[in-house]
């Protein structure tokens, strides 16, 4: 095991020093006890200038503990991130609060997180942020610091600050300087406080494109083959925060022309489109997908997006704005593109149905690619594999995760999408008449590719690592 390895800072003891000091005295905290801070510091360091300097500064006995240079430098992009990042104190008394909660939203932001974690336990606050899906524990707070900043999200999100008991939604506009971009508030009263979630939505359509989304050639014609038809149905599968309404507004975004009439109903509105109409879902008066499906149709639409089909009602209305004449995109919860077929029978549409309406079945997963600044090549192992899973390719070696200050040291940069499309032809719609779900072969037939093959491709590629595709590999 490696020294970087071995060395973990705890977020309470980050604390201690503040980002600038940390990086100008290239120190790292170890601990404190009582009066004296416990420190990390470079090997080539003058220890008795810089243990003299720092117990002035710092106000209490200083203990130094050399490490190679390479470790401190690697720790400090770790865990005092240089990229706008707000690190040290996180005392929120008086107006405080207010700076904490702008500067954790900014920081957040730069990082290119999507969602902010406030949580209370019995001895402790803490604030995490999800970085490309991962969880990152930020910082901690004091226990009598905790209510003032729920209360300040509260307030911006024009939520009840009175009420501790029951769950409340709502959305904050966040304008500071040049940047601009919609906020969704959820408040969860737990058994020691409220836990608060902020999902970060991004506004900006402009870089979202179809051809950059993971798409290989083949899925990305059998995709718009769907969704440039008149009518019928488009569904994407996956779970949460797999890039299902992504890959849904990079659609609505090639379909935008003059000449269409765009209707959307979502929870949240996560996008804005010049030139689509948007709705957000408010089910506490009535505002369900089901009831905007049927205003809508009556409002002369070319395209519906509807959020998510969630139940037998709005199921049957997205099947009847089909048949009626307009293209339906939607999402869906299921395991596979071909899953989607059997959900939609579930929910009780008949099969027939579900075989005139359905022209594309699409299944998305996101990937964590691999940094290409540090991955590092090593000889392959097939036993890295699940048991039982017979690889498409024979792998001598592969890439892993090392981690530099490119990427923040987690061995990753960026997420792609893994694809499997499955356009619905006539002989396809048949088997889904008469109830047939097992159609492999002709699948294979096709030449489509499942998710599971896609993700190994990555992988074969040098893109990603085992451990990134190894859940999709249970799919095959």
């Amino acid at each position: 095991m490696s020294l970087t390895e071995e060395i973990v800072l705890l977020t309470d003891n980050i604390h201690l020093l503040t980002k600038d000091q940390a990086w100008h005295y290239r120190v790292l905290p170890k601990g404190k006890l009582n009066n004296q801070f416990s420190l990390y510091c470079e090997t080539s360091a003058d220890m008795y200038d810089l243990s003299a300097e720092l117990e002035i500064l710092l106000g209490a006995d200083i203990k130094l503990e050399p490490i190679a240079d390479e470790v401190i430098a690697r720790l400090l992009s770790k865990y005092y991130i240089k990229d706008n990042a707000i690190q040290g104190s996180t005392q929120l008394q008086g107006n405080n609060a207010d700076d904490f909660l702008l500067n954790l939203i900014q920081e957040a932001k730069n990082l290119k997180s999507s969602d902010i974690h406030i949580e209370s336990y019995e001895n402790k606050c803490r604030v995490r942020i999800r970085i490309d899906g991962m969880m990152v524990e930020r910082y901690l707070l004091k226990r009598d610091e905790y209510p003032a900043l729920i209360n300040k999200v509260k307030i911006i999100a024009n939520l009840d600050i009175a009420e501790k008991r029951l769950p409340q939604d709502g959305r904050i506009n966040f304008k500071h300087n040049d940047q601009q971009f919609d906020i969704r508030a959820s408040i969860l009263p737990t058994l020691h406080g409220e836990k608060v979630v902020l999902r970060l939505l991004n506004n900006d359509a402009t870089d979202i494109d179809l051809n950059r989304l993971g798409f290989s050639f083949f899925d990305l014609d059998n995709y718009l083959q769907g969704a440039k038809k008149p009518n019928g149905i488009l569904l994407i599968s996956g779970p949460t925060g797999s890039g299902k309404t992504t890959t849904l507004y990079a659609t609505l975004k090639l379909l935008n022309k003059e000449t269409r009439n765009i209707l959307t109903i979502e929870d949240p509105v996560e996008y804005t489109l010049e030139g689509i109409n948007q709705v957000q879902l408010k089910e506490s008066i009535g505002l369900t997908f089901a009831a905007a499906l049927r205003t809508f149709l009556r409002q002369d639409p070319d395209v519906i997006m509807v959020g998510e089909i969630r139940d037998t009602e709005t199921a049957n209305m997205a099947i009847r704005a089909a048949l009626t004449g307009h293209l339906v995109l939607s999402t869906i919860h299921t395991n596979s593109a071909w899953g989607t077929v059997s959900r939609l029978i579930d929910m009780g549409i008949p099969p027939f149905l579900v075989a005139n309406t359905l022209n594309t079945t699409a299944a998305q997963r996101l990937v964590r690619l691999l940094c290409a600044h540090c991955k590092k090549e090593k000889e392959f192992n097939e036993s890295l594999y699940p048991k039982q899973f017979k690889p498409y390719a024979k792998i001598t070696t592969h890439y892993t995760a090392q981690g530099c200050e490119q990427c923040y040291y987690t061995g990753y940069k960026g997420r792609r999408a893994v694809y499997e499309v499955i356009p619905i032809d006539q002989e396809l719609a048949f088997e889904i008449k008469n109830g047939n779900m097992y159609i492999q072969d002709l699948l294979k037939e096709r030449g489509i590719q499942t998710l599971t093959e896609n993700a190994f491709n990555l992988f074969n590629e040098g893109l990603t690592s085992i451990e990134e595709i190894y859940p999709l590999l249970f799919n095959y």
